[in-house]
């Protein structure tokens, strides 16, 4: 036997075999990455030690307090190791920045061998989690940072961009190399624990500040310096593609029929997060569109003028709009502390406010008094989209003093979708959408919103930067949880694919069992075997090895001898391939007591002098059983009838929609809904993966069901147009516009304006 290699891993940056640029970059690196780490790790072994010392005192039982002290006294003998050994870790990680990522393959070790199984010790399924939860939690938080970082280091490294497992100076480093530093400690695994968690608090809390640091360090030695991260949306044009083409591979003749036609025609969908826009607005003629607006309030002031009493009065002062915008501004205090119920008690209050003051009546020009009722519409459509228990009903009325300042001053308003303070309007609304669910608003969004608004509240003064810096960094925040919500959807999607590939190799495996057996005839027990334990082999080998390994051939030649003893109809079992199928059983999970009679029964014809109560004992058995990757609730579903034209075209559609599309689905009679992101479905089993708003799965349909509830009207593709809660609002203020103006007029979805049909009177 030859001896095994050594580990011609680099344990320091002087022994690697590294550029001299590349070199001096990551000398750089180390060094930042070591004055914050020593700092953070020294304070937190004080801090670990004192706890141990509380704890110790605190402890009510003599031999928890011993062993509290033994802890302490072990950690003090030892503590001054950690810190080196971690700096060592870190310059060992550094230094193996080129070195190719350790691969096991068949040619260099021999196979695994499954014959001797055992449980994975507690203390090591701990650390793991503990260790594994703090990194997720850091790459979660440093998605976008960790991405660039691992950019810059795949060009360093000469290869590809690094992942965030393979960042040496990332948060799956930081724990792998505490918990190696660590073993010096010899320190007991409920005290190790308690380190982490330590660890955690001091060092980890302050990652994100370390990754700016080092992404600064590479960037000033000119290494990607203008490298930045913008999300790539899939288009609608090219999943239909991608659909087709998946159709094609298994049928092209059924390719043609599914891509459901022209999808160029069809409304673009809304896939954004919470309170995010799905793109620029196209520029438009704002003064124009304004103009048109008040034609349309015109027409509905005619109306509502014909439809009152005549009143008289005597001739009023026209108010400036500067005066008007001034006077509100003195209404600050009513709106800080929520007691302006609405605009047009502002209105009226105002106009008090100035008789009193004037000594006679006053009146608004036209334009300011169309902007009072224009935004008293589109306040009036979005309270009714609003729940009336949300955090977002106070805020709301809060903010509308500050929004009809706004709007008095643009007009671009109420005609430009990326207004700062249309932006923050929605914002604030969708917060408390009636689509959400209760668990959909991530709780660390509520102060942001708080502190938007009071920011706007208090400092708005005619100075439109107020909304935008407040808008800013709401929309920072909203940022930060929609990559988080992304990366918890992208959890879910793999998951999702990974059930996808187990169907698929159960499919392989059962197609595999039929082809061999052909037209044998078989004992109906030992078919049944073989088409549930046997058959949970031939898929575990599958997934685990592939199609091309010589483990999965191995697994075929296994299954024709199975064939060929049990059809055969041969008096002695065979003792070499029994072995081999108990072994194989095992490994999906079948006691050896019950892996062994299943064996028996594969490895010989002999099924009539077998007692047959073993034999329905194990049938029992294997009717409780859960097979490997089964869905009990698969099962008894009811077979539904074949799909109508209406169904087969909302499902043609749902073949080529984008993933992220929101569809919103009725929940009651009443007509509630809640929205749900399509981030994924499979062609092959025909489901389709569901999450909401913060990326949590939240239900998964087959793409026939939904096609279904659309065709009923049961759910409803959300447009691009109408996705965000404030231009859903400001169409239907269009259409109450237009149904008092009596006049036709059509709407530009995309951007909000309207422009005016000839009539034919």
């Amino acid at each position: 036997m030859s001896a095994l290699p050594p580990d011609t891993t680099p344990q320091s940056l002087a022994t690697a075999v590294l550029p001299r640029r590349v070199r001096r970059v990551l000398e750089q690196l180390l060094n930042v990455a070591s004055d914050e780490l020593e700092r953070q790790l020294t304070a937190t072994m004080q801090d670990f030690e004192q706890q141990l010392f509380r704890m110790s005192e605190h402890a009510r039982e003599p031999a928890l307090q011993a062993g509290y002290m033994q802890t302490l006294r072990t950690l003090r003998m030892r503590s001054s190791d950690l810190v080196p050994r971690f700096m060592l870790g870190l310059e060992a990680s550094l230094a193996s920045v080129r070195r190719a990522p350790s691969r096991t393959g068949a040619s260099d070790n021999p196979p695994a061998s499954f014959t001797h199984l055992s449980l994975v010790d507690d203390s090591q399924m701990d650390e793991d989690a503990v260790l594994r939860d703090i990194a997720s939690r850091q790459e979660a938080r440093s998605s976008l940072p960790l991405h660039l970082l691992g950019q810059r280091i795949g060009v360093m490294a000469g290869t590809a961009a690094f992942d965030a497992e393979r960042i040496p100076l990332g948060p799956r480093a930081l724990c792998r190399i505490m918990r190696d530093s660590c073993e010096s400690l010899q320190l007991p695994l409920e005290s190790r624990l308690l380190l982490y968690r330590q660890f955690d608090r001091r060092v980890m809390s302050e990652y994100p500040q370390l990754l700016d640091m080092l992404n600064a360090t590479v960037v000033a030695n000119g290494i990607l310096p203008s490298l930045s991260y913008i999300p790539i949306r899939a288009r609608p044009t090219s999943q239909a593609e991608a659909s087709a083409a998946a159709a094609a591979a298994k049928g092209g003749g059924k390719a043609r029929r599914r891509r459901g036609g022209d999808t160029s025609q069809q409304p673009r969908t809304h896939t954004a997060w919470l309170g995010q826009a799905d793109g620029d607005s196209p520029g438009i003629d704002e003064g124009a569109a304004f103009d048109l607006l008040q034609q349309l309030l015109s027409g509905r002031r005619e109306l509502l003028g014909k439809l009152r009493p005549s009143q008289r009065h005597g001739t009023r002062q026209q108010l400036e709009t500067d005066e008007v915008v001034s006077a509100l501004g003195g209404m600050r205090e009513a709106a800080s502390n929520g007691s302006v119920r609405n605009l047009l008690d502002i209105k009226q209050t105002l106009l008090a406010q100035m008789r009193q003051e004037r000594g006679h009546g006053a009146s608004f020009s036209p334009q300011d008094s169309d902007t009072f009722e224009l935004l008293d519409m589109l306040y009036t459509q979005i309270e009714r989209e609003v729940r009336a228990d949300a955090v977002a009903t106070p805020l709301l009325r809060k903010l509308q003093l500050p929004l009809l300042r706004v709007a008095l001053q643009d007009r671009a308003f109420f005609v430009r979708s990326q207004h700062p303070a249309r932006q923050l309007l929605n914002a604030i609304a969708e917060s408390g959408a009636r689509w959400l669910d209760d668990d959909d608003l991530d709780p660390q969004l509520l102060e942001p919103l708080r502190q938007a608004v009071n920011n706007v509240v208090e400092n708005f003064d005619g100075d439109s930067s107020v909304f935008e810096d407040s808008n800013r960094e709401l929309q920072a925040q909203l940022q930060n949880l929609a990559r988080k919500a992304e990366m918890s959807e992208r959890r879910h999607v793999e998951a999702a694919r990974g059930k996808e590939k187990l169907e698929i190799a159960k499919r392989r495996a059962s197609d595999t069992i039929a082809e061999i057996v052909g037209e044998q005839r078989l004992p109906k027990f030992v078919r049944a075997l073989l088409n549930q334990a046997w058959a949970d082999v031939l898929t575990l080998t599958l997934l685990r090895q592939g199609v091309d390994s010589t483990e999965w051939q191995r697994q075929i030649e296994m299954t024709g001898r199975i064939v060929d003893t049990c059809g055969h109809g041969g008096s002695e079992a065979d003792a070499d391939l029994a072995s081999h199928v108990e072994a194989a059983l095992s490994q999906v999970g079948y006691h050896g007591e019950e892996a062994a009679a299943i064996a028996r029964r594969l490895t010989s014809a002999m099924e009539d002098d077998e007692d047959p109560a073993s034999r329905t004992e194990l049938t029992m058995r294997m009717k409780a059983r859960v097979r490997l990757g089964e869905d009990s609730s698969e099962s008894r579903k009811a077979e539904l009838p074949p799909r109508d034209e209406a169904e087969q075209a909302q499902y043609d559609q749902l073949r080529v929609m984008p993933y992220g599309t929101w569809i919103e689905f009725n929940i009651n009679q009443q007509g509630d809904l809640v929205r749900r992101r399509l981030s994924w479905y499979s062609p092959v089993t025909d489901k389709a993966l569901f999450v909401n708003q913060r990326g949590q799965r939240v239900g998964e349909h087959s793409l026939d069901s939904v096609a279904r509830m659309l065709s009923r009207g049961q759910a409803k593709i959300v447009a691009a147009e109408r996705g965000r809660l404030v231009d859903r609002a400001w169409q239907a203020t269009l259409n109450a516009l237009r149904s008092f103006a009596g006049r036709g007029a059509r709407k530009d979805d995309n951007v909000g304006q309207v422009t005016q049909e000839p009539r034919n009177d």
